[in-house]
């Protein structure tokens, strides 16, 4: 141990002149180095949110296969949950579990075995954690390491191309807003999805249900999708968008698939939706739960002429906005009252909220759901709280 600070810009550079499969390991061994650790590992959060699986290092003999954790009720649920640092010790030394995240999006756990901690010691594990989850983000495009990390189920063909259709963050915090989404999927995969893009003047969201279950629902969603993401990338509002998703999925698709789009200007706050034959939005104002009722254009892809229009939702400053897919309302889901959750839930973060929610629904389906069930909680801070915090490009 040499017990020098942290140098973040010397363990970056070290992680970026390693191999993408082995940049965790540089961190790790920096940490053994600065401050005696004997234990250090990244925990990554599964799929589907039940378990922890630790990434093995490089040097580790192949156990037959991943170890796991099971995360209800375990430290790493305190710590992804509550985002703190947590520290316990005992005779041999202090033991700390640091959060992973990147802008909210919770990657998962560092965890490691130190002889001793102080306030300055803890302040590096936390930079080094944080750190860590930048290292993680940028290299998971160049290697399949962190991805496998997470499957600790078998995926169908179905269900991975449902997953490659998500965006690569569940959460992602700003100024004006933090916003988080997710999906539990049905035992026969359903064709949910959601979408988002901060771009400089604007907040792109989506939700949407493609019709069908399998891999038929799956290549509808893509289409839906990949449309969407096509029109918005070339500066098209989201008129524009549904038009291109409803030609896409009518020339090339066989089914329909609902959907909301909304655009949100990041200056002035106004949104602006389009509701394509999907459920109404929750939205809670001043501890009041109500539905933003809708005018509902048609699908996309439905066989005949249609025009989409965009319609203008009120958003104020501490407004929460929760989308939702028909899988969150109907059959045995709408034994669960969502409205009183949104309502329970108020002081939650929207990752929480995403988490509460889906889980209720899981359980009202005992484990089996006959379709997905997809959740996006959009919190809107206002326009003028701080310094702009995105900067992605132009697309209004």
């Amino acid at each position: 141990m040499d017990g020098g600070r942290l140098e973040l810009d010397e363990v970056l550079r070290a992680a970026e002149d390693a191999a993408p499969v082995d940049s965790v390991d540089v961190v790790a061994e920096n940490l053994k180095k600065r401050f005696g650790a004997q234990v250090v590992s990244l925990l990554l959060a599964d799929l589907i949110g039940e378990e922890m699986v630790r990434l093995p290092h490089a040097d580790e003999p192949d156990k037959g296969g991943l170890e796991r954790v099971d995360l209800c009720g375990s430290v790493y649920e305190r710590v992804l949950r509550s985002q703190r640092l947590h520290e316990e010790r005992d005779e041999e030394g202090v033991r700390m579990v640091a959060p992973v995240t990147n802008r909210g999006d919770c990657i998962g756990v560092l965890e490691l075995s130190l002889p001793s901690a102080d306030d300055d010691v803890r302040d590096q594990i936390a930079q080094a954690a944080h750190a860590l989850a930048y290292i993680v983000v940028t290299d998971r495009r160049f290697t399949d390491l962190y991805h496998w990390g997470r499957r600790t189920t078998r995926t169908s063909l179905a269900a991975e191309i449902q997953y490659q259709l998500l965006p690569s963050a569940s959460c992602c915090e700003a100024a004006q807003f933090t916003l988080a989404g997710g999906l539990v999927p049905a035992d026969d995969i359903g064709g949910d999805t959601y979408d988002y893009a901060v771009n400089r003047n604007t907040l792109h969201l989506s939700v949407t249900d493609a019709m069908g279950h399998d891999t038929d629902s799956a290549l509808l969603a893509t289409l839906t999708v990949n449309a969407l993401r096509g029109a918005r990338r070339a500066g098209c509002g989201i008129t524009e968008q549904a038009r291109a998703a409803h030609e896409a999925v009518h020339d090339h698709g066989r089914g329909m698939t609902t959907g909301q789009l909304l655009s949100i200007s990041l200056d002035s706050g106004a949104c602006r939706l389009v509701n394509a034959g999907h459920p109404w939005p929750l939205r809670l104002r001043q501890g009041r739960v109500e539905e933003v009722p809708l005018k509902i254009d048609f699908p996309f892809g439905i066989p005949f002429p249609v025009t989409y229009e965009a319609q203008e939702l009120g958003l104020l400053p501490g407004d929460r906005l929760v989308l939702v897919t028909d899988g969150m309302q109907e059959r045995g889901a709408d034994a669960v009252d969502l409205s009183a959750l949104v309502r329970a839930t108020c002081e939650e973060h929207p990752r929480e909220v995403v988490r509460t929610l889906t889980e209720a629904v899981h359980d009202a389906y005992r484990g089996h759901l006959p379709d997905d069930a997809t959740t996006l909680v959009l919190d809107w801070h206002g326009t003028d709280s701080c310094a702009r915090t995105t900067d992605a490009g132009s697309n209004a």
